[in-house]
């Protein structure tokens, strides 16, 4: 699907730095190089990196020392005949020489053009397109494995192998609509409903990933709750690795929710430090304890802490029986000073760990034992198989479901089968909108806005 025009944009981020490169693609993308660097040459290599010297194409000014790289269609990220220019970084130089790329007739690309091209070209799919972006994005290395064993078209052959699985159901139900007057047709209905069982589990296996694949994507809200003073900060601090939170002696230092995103066992959370909780204080305190008791109520995994050596107040197992049923972690902190107190097992907490955020006692633990109880299927999987990682894939794997239940509740109940049948091809449609087969405008439109310009 050529595009017509000759797109430019500096990829690397503006800056001092050693590097910059320069992408441009599009028909005229060659010649246009070819101009920029007269000793280039007509026809330069593909896939050579060769050295020139990049000039003002008008007043003929050197304006740097350059690498220049030709890829030529298919054969190139875009699908177009294409090139890269590697110039020396810093302010000035990319700029000067993304100035002159534009008088030689090229466009300034627009956020995320060149993966669009790719797209439009074939030269991936929807679900691929997603997993560059989540490999700019991502900030953990489980997110990173996940994006690309997509890139790598793992998600997109799962998705392609269930839509196969459809469409060999719609081909068992036109053989058996050819026979209408048999007695025992050449597929026995009782066939075609084990086969979208089969199917069915299929897709419910892949639908389970979703909820601990999406929260790769934004990272598990992990929530450090507790008492006034009860080392909350501390632990936040100790955990993310620097001085963020504010630490005092004085009970209900902490008045609103500090937000950090930090990477546990190669896995995403959010850490979320709160007000203290208790009964009482001024009102800029209460304030704060309704947002942590907000936070609290979005929770993937608490962090309850309680220092070491401390009966729990009723307060406090109040507070653990009405917490519903997300994972908590007892932490009992200031480990380092001493001292244990005989407390009740707490039936409500998965896990208790001591920790002291002084000597880092504990931590480690702490960041093995939340990965397993936020993330434990992907854990046990270790990154081997598919994972939905976005909302978009859900819904389109859940209609696609539904209608295949539709489906086999339809030749349950003794519809005709050009009837039931009518579910297969809305389960089809939803999975080839998953890949891009289908292209939904305003999908398109949204998912490359979040695109960086110059990829």
């Amino acid at each position: 699907m050529p595009t017509g025009d000759t797109i430019a944009a500096v990829a690397t981020a503006p800056g001092a730095s050693a590097l910059a490169v320069l992408r441009v693609s599009g028909p005229e993308s060659v010649p246009l190089v070819s101009t920029l660097c007269p000793g280039l040459g007509s026809e330069p290599e593909p896939r050579r990196v060769i050295l020139a010297r990049a000039r003002d194409p008008e007043s003929g000014e050197l304006l740097d020392q350059v690498l220049v790289t030709v890829f030529r269609a298919p054969e190139s990220y875009t699908g177009e005949d294409m090139a890269e220019i590697s110039c020396h970084g810093g302010w000035l130089s990319p700029a000067m020489v993304m100035e002159a790329c534009l008088k030689l007739g090229a466009r300034k690309a627009r956020e995320g053009e060149f993966t669009q091209r790719a797209f439009l070209n074939g030269k991936m799919d929807l679900l691929q397109v997603e997993a560059v972006l989540d490999l700019i994005q991502g900030r953990s290395r489980a997110l990173h494995g996940a994006a690309l064993h997509q890139l790598e078209r793992g998600l997109s052959e799962r998705i392609g192998h269930l839509r196969e699985e459809l469409m060999g159901l719609e081909a068992l139900l036109v053989h058996h609509l050819d026979f209408p007057e048999e007695d025992e047709p050449p597929v026995p209905v009782a066939e075609i409903l084990a086969r979208a069982r089969a199917l069915e589990e299929r897709m419910v296996a892949l639908l389970e990933t979703a909820p601990e694949g999406e929260l790769l994507r934004e990272g598990a809200v992990t929530v450090l709750a507790g008492r006034p003073n009860s080392g909350k900060s501390s632990l936040f601090n100790a955990l993310l690795g620097r001085e963020r939170a504010i630490v005092t002696e004085v009970p209900g230092t902490t008045r609103d929710a500090l937000e950090a995103v930090v990477s546990l066992g190669g896995f995403p959370f959010r850490l979320v430090d709160t007000a203290g909780l208790r009964e009482g204080g001024e009102r800029v305190e209460r304030l704060g304890i309704e947002v942590a008791r907000r936070y609290l109520r979005g929770a993937d995994v608490v962090l309850f802490c309680v220092e070491a050596g401390r009966e729990l107040d009723p307060q406090e197992k109040a507070f653990l029986e009405d917490v519903g049923t997300r994972p908590v972690v007892v932490v009992r902190t200031k480990a380092d000073r001493g001292g244990r107190a005989e407390w009740e097992p707490l039936v409500e907490a998965e896990a208790t760990v001591e920790a002291s955020a002084k000597t880092g006692q504990g931590l480690g633990e702490l960041r093995e034992v939340l990965p397993g109880l936020v993330y434990g299927g992907l854990v046990e999987m270790g990154g081997e198989v598919p994972v939905l990682t976005r909302r978009r894939h859900a819904e389109g794997l859940r209609r696609a479901l539904s209608e295949l239940r539709g489906f086999q509740e339809a030749l349950e109940e003794g519809l005709p089968a050009e009837v039931a049948g009518t579910h297969l091809r809305p389960a089809e449609t939803a999975l080839e909108e998953l890949l891009g087969v289908i292209p939904l405008e305003e999908v398109l439109d949204r998912l490359f806005r979040e695109f960086c310009i110059g990829k």
